[in-house]
């Protein structure tokens, strides 16, 4: 296992690359844990949570939205959380986006962490500290900055990935090292064999560089006033092309 931190102005993250979902349950505080999934994360996964209070949630683009958002804090308020309380998102970027928002949201914040599922997840949407949701027809039109307490990249979850989310995440691995990593970009090219299979070896390595990279802009420019706006190469005409078209955001971006 590596790690890596990102600090940020509402805290530091500590980003778990090769650690395993199993775990989780070591780095969650003493007091109660609300886990937020999608319906296949837990029937692939369930067997894997911690004990804790299970809100589970649909899936696709189409619910990041604030229904989805309200419905959870009803649920929240009907188990009487309180701001004592940690909220794990395990899933893709959906879920992930979707725990960050509610986490800083509900009762002004609580506590919060990820156990992302997803190639794409797990070197974008859960690292950076962005979580918003879709309003209107806009993409992330609302949102906060805010940094998770940790976040799990267990390799062994990509297996059951299909082909397509695998090249999502790839695209975004590939838009990262086309920004600042000749190296890795050079790696891709030369390994091209091991990382279409999905080698365990290539999975840590590209994961781990793709996220050093992330991790190294935001902490230089959290809030996205400069630097950071590298990252949302491809994002521009990307962005149209996953809404018009229904194209996935990592193949979106890959157009972009």
């Amino acid at each position: 296992m590596k790690t890596l931190e990102i600090r940020g102005s509402t805290g530091k993250t500590t980003l778990l690359v090769g650690e395993k979902l199993e775990n989780l349950g070591a780095y969650l505080p003493p007091s109660e844990t609300v886990i937020i999934t999608d319906e296949n994360v837990r029937r692939l996964y369930g067997d894997q949570f911690p004990e804790a209070r299970v809100i589970e949630i649909g899936m696709g683009e189409g619910i990041k939205n604030l229904e989805t958002v309200q419905n959870i804090f009803r649920k929240l308020v009907d188990h009487e959380i309180d701001r004592t309380a940690f909220i794990v998102g395990i899933g893709g970027g959906i879920v992930c986006d979707i725990t960050g928002f509610v986490a800083s949201t509900y009762l002004r914040g609580v506590r919060f962490g990820f156990a992302a599922t997803t190639l794409l997840a797990q070197v974008d949407a859960s690292a950076g500290g962005k979580n918003g949701v879709n309003f209107s027809g806009y993409k992330n039109m609302v949102g906060v900055f805010n940094q998770p307490a940790f976040v799990i990249c267990d390799p062994e979850v990509l297996k059951t990935l299909s082909d397509r989310d695998r090249g999502c995440g790839l695209a975004e691995i590939v838009k990262h090292a086309a920004i600042a990593d000749d190296r890795l970009f050079a790696y891709l090219e030369e390994n091209v064999g091991q990382v279409l299979a999905m080698s365990p070896r290539a999975i840590q390595k590209m994961v781990y560089d793709s996220v050093v990279i992330k991790s190294e802009i935001v902490n230089r420019d959290e809030k996205e006033t400069g630097e950071r706006r590298k990252l949302n190469f491809g994002h521009t005409f990307g962005h149209a092309v996953e809404k018009i078209a229904g194209a996935p955001h990592g193949e979106a971006v890959s157009i972009g």
